[in-house]
C-alpha cells in the first residue's frame, strides 16, 4: 500500500461514516507547496463516540493496528491517536478538533485535492495549512514549517487570502511567527 492509498482508505471511511474530515500538516503543504519527504500524515476528524465502533471496523487486524483506548482518550479530550499500516509501517494521526471558531472555520474550507492516484481527499485549505504551520512554528521552534510556508506561498501566490490569514494571525496571536515566515 502506497501512502496516497492509504489516507484515501482512512478518507473514505471516514466519508463512508458521515465524520467531517481532512488532511492537514506537512501533506497539506506539500499538496500547495513544493515537495518533500514527510514520515508522518496529520489528519483531523470530528470523531464521537457513538460513531467510532463504524469507523473503527475499516482497519481490521492483522494488516492494521488502532488502539480503541487511544482512540476513546483523543475524542474524550481533544487529542489525537494513530492508525497504522502493519505489512508497511505506514502511519497516520488522527487528531481531534476541540470545539473552537477556527477548527470550525477550518472544517468549512477545507477542499477535494488529488493524492497520487486516487480520487481526491478533503484537505485544509493553503490559508489554514499556513495558520496551523505556524501555531506549530511556535510550538517547537523547528525550521521545517517556516520552509512549509514558504513553499505553499511561492507556489500559490497571488491564490492565497492573504485577509483570511491576517485575521486568524491576529486573534491566534501569531503576529511574530507571521513575520518571521512572510519575511524570510
Amino acid at each position: 500500500m502506497e501512502l496516497s492509498e492509504f489516507v484515501s482508505r482512512v478518507a473514505n471511511a471516514l466519508k463512508e461514516v458521515g465524520i467531517p474530515h481532512f488532511v492537514t500538516g506537512s501533506l497539506a503543504t506539500i499538496a500547495y507547496g513544493e515537495p518533500r519527504m514527510t514520515i508522518d500524515v496529520d489528519l483531523v476528524a470530528a470523531l464521537e463516540t457513538a460513531n467510532l465502533n463504524r469507523f473503527l471496523v475499516f482497519f481490521p487486524e492483522p494488516d492494521f493496528y488502532v488502539s480503541r483506548v487511544a482512540a476513546e482518550e483523543a475524542i474524550r479530550h481533544y487529542g489525537q491517536f494513530n492508525i497504522i499500516h502493519i505489512p508497511t509501517g505506514l502511519k497516520l494521526d488522527v487528531f481531534i478538533p476541540a470545539q473552537t471558531e477556527f477548527n470550525r472555520s477550518r472544517l468549512n474550507r477545507c477542499r477535494p485535492v488529488p493524492l497520487g492516484k486516487g480520487e481526491p481527499v478533503l484537505v485544509a485549505s493553503p490559508e489554514d495549512a499556513i495558520i496551523k504551520k505556524l501555531e506549530y512554528f511556535r510550538q517547537g521552534g523547528s525550521e521545517k514549517h517556516l520552509r512549509d510556508i514558504a513553499g505553499v506561498l511561492k507556489t500559490q501566490g497571488s491564490k492565497i487570502d492573504f485577509n483570511y490569514i491576517q485575521d486568524w494571525v491576529v486573534r491566534l496571536g501569531l503576529q511574530t511567527q507571521w513575520q518571521q515566515a512572510s519575511n524570510p
